[in-house]
């Protein structure tokens, strides 16, 4: 059969597209040009893949509290602080067993600053820093037995998000694309609104060993305005859309042929993917991301327009886009700069209250909002920081040390059991003591709600099968 010299060079380019970067090349000249995606030979890495078990739960909004919120201030009651405050207690404080490994140090008990009362049908506690969110009670599952590793915030931060305190692992974000892919092609599977550059900074939101695919988008930063949290340079105002068109079919037959000569680089098929990604980002991310399409009252509620709340209002509202347009997993930071985490009170604890007054009615607006749309039934929002804080003053001062041994973390949504309190801390607060639940079983709990099992959810690197919850971790039923 004979072709013309055109001919010749759309079918090499075809098949440099179609034998290259797990033909993720095709499917996406196959999509763009009004072709069936069957015809790739496979699908793109953020393709949706089965679960392994039945899902309750199609994505997660992640708002992490940086720097640490004090438990025994805000979601765990403990009348035992107004009794004994002012007396020295001995406690095993954390930051003293890690550097000297010296027990029993006394300390000044503190009481909580703000007064606590019952919310809701279920009659749970709470402060008065989150009485907007408190009105949700019902629909909260409260955890106040978390225990964690790593007594500064660096290392706890990183635990957090990656399952481990030092070593570079992926992301609890990347491990969930990895397993599940995206709800939507047009979008990351994965989106970190405002991190922070500090403690771990872009590791929390990274993709490690794991293909560079599944890696966060990071949107702002931390202490910026919101307003600013976009998609840098998405559009290209200088050149019409044909001409942009033209490049990336350029781009495309360069990236071919370079992956033709070095299939078994990962980060040049990512950085190729990302390309494709980029273009139908074009025309979806930036209607998204617009929270001026949303109504005046839809703004009010998350506190839009008012200066204590405005900023995290927007990076609320800003998720709960992200979350119906398909994006799988969604971290909201509230934090100052990398030298100060927010919740960061060691001498100065009444501060908490002008972090409680910027997120709390956010919170209870994203809450709100999810659930009258229909969305809080398979979406998990998750609230919580690094560690609790001690129900002492940090050398007899007016703040609190960091306390990794016992803290507070609530979930809603997502099939998790609204109106629970599930496990306790002792009488000061101090220790988890009762249904203790490690940092590991809540990522396996989780993953379990989006339908992944944690122990099959591997990646073999370096010889052997990495997963987020390491060598641990267990499912908490009693949650679910």
């Amino acid at each position: 059969m004979a072709f013309a010299s055109n001919d010749l060079t759309s079918l090499h380019r075809r098949l440099w597209l179609q034998s290259s970067a797990c033909g993720f090349g095709w499917l996406a000249l196959a999509g763009l040009t009004g072709q069936q995606a069957a015809a790739a030979p496979t699908a793109h890495p953020l393709a949706p893949r089965p679960p392994h078990v039945p899902a309750r739960a199609k994505r997660v909004i992640f708002l992490f509290m940086q720097g640490g919120p004090s438990h025994v201030d805000t979601f765990d009651h403990k009348p035992l602080l107004d009794e004994q405050n002012g007396k020295m207690v001995a406690f095993d404080d954390a930051r003293v067993l890690a550097n000297t490994g010296k027990r029993g140090s006394t300390h000044r008990v503190m009481k909580p600053l703000w007064k606590f009362q019952q919310y809701g049908e279920t009659q749970r506690w709470a402060s008065d820093l989150f009485t907007e969110t408190a009105r949700h009670m019902d629909d909260l599952c409260l955890v106040h037995s978390l225990h964690t590793e790593g007594v500064a915030h660096g290392p706890a931060t990183l635990f957090l998000h990656c399952g481990s305190t030092s070593f570079i692992r992926p992301s609890m974000g990347s491990w969930i694309t990895y397993g599940l892919g995206t709800e939507n092609e047009n979008l990351p599977g994965f989106v970190s609104i405002s991190p922070s550059a500090g403690n771990g900074g872009p590791r929390n939101y990274g993709s490690a060993f794991l293909p560079a695919a599944y890696q966060g988008t990071a949107l702002g930063k931390a202490g910026a305005s919101a307003s600013e949290a976009t998609i840098r340079n998405l559009t290209n105002p200088r050149w019409d859309a044909s001409t942009q068109r033209r490049q990336l079919d350029l781009l495309r037959t360069i990236n071919a042929e370079q992956l033709a000569r070095h299939s078994d680089d990962a980060e040049l098929a990512a950085a190729a993917d990302s390309y494709e990604l980029a273009w139908r980002m074009q025309t979806n991310a930036p209607d998204v991301l617009d929270i001026s399409k949303e109504s005046a009252a839809t703004q009010a509620l998350y506190g839009i327009g008012e200066k204590a709340t405005d900023n995290f209002g927007r990076q609320c509202l800003m998720a709960r886009r992200l979350s119906e347009a398909g994006v799988r997993y969604i971290q909201v930071t509230y934090g100052d700069s990398t030298a100060n985490p927010a919740w960061d009170q060691h001498s100065d604890l009444p501060k908490h209250a002008d972090h409680a007054k910027a997120v709390d009615r956010p919170i209870a607006g994203l809450l709100a909002d999810l659930k009258q749309r229909g969305l809080l039934n398979d979406t998990i929002v998750w609230w919580g920081g690094e560690f609790g804080r001690t129900p002492y003053a940090q050398k007899n001062g007016t703040g609190r040390d960091h306390n990794p041994g016992g803290f507070t973390m609530w979930l809603a949504g997502g099939g998790f059991r609204p109106g629970l309190s599930y496990g306790r801390t002792d009488d000061f607060g101090f220790a988890a003591v009762e249904n203790k639940v490690h940092m590991h079983d809540l990522h396996a709990t989780i993953l379990h709600q989006l339908g992944l099992e944690h122990e099959r959810l591997t990646f073999r690197y370096a010889g052997r099968d990495f997963r987020l919850t390491d060598v641990h971790g267990h499912v908490i039923h009693d949650l679910v």
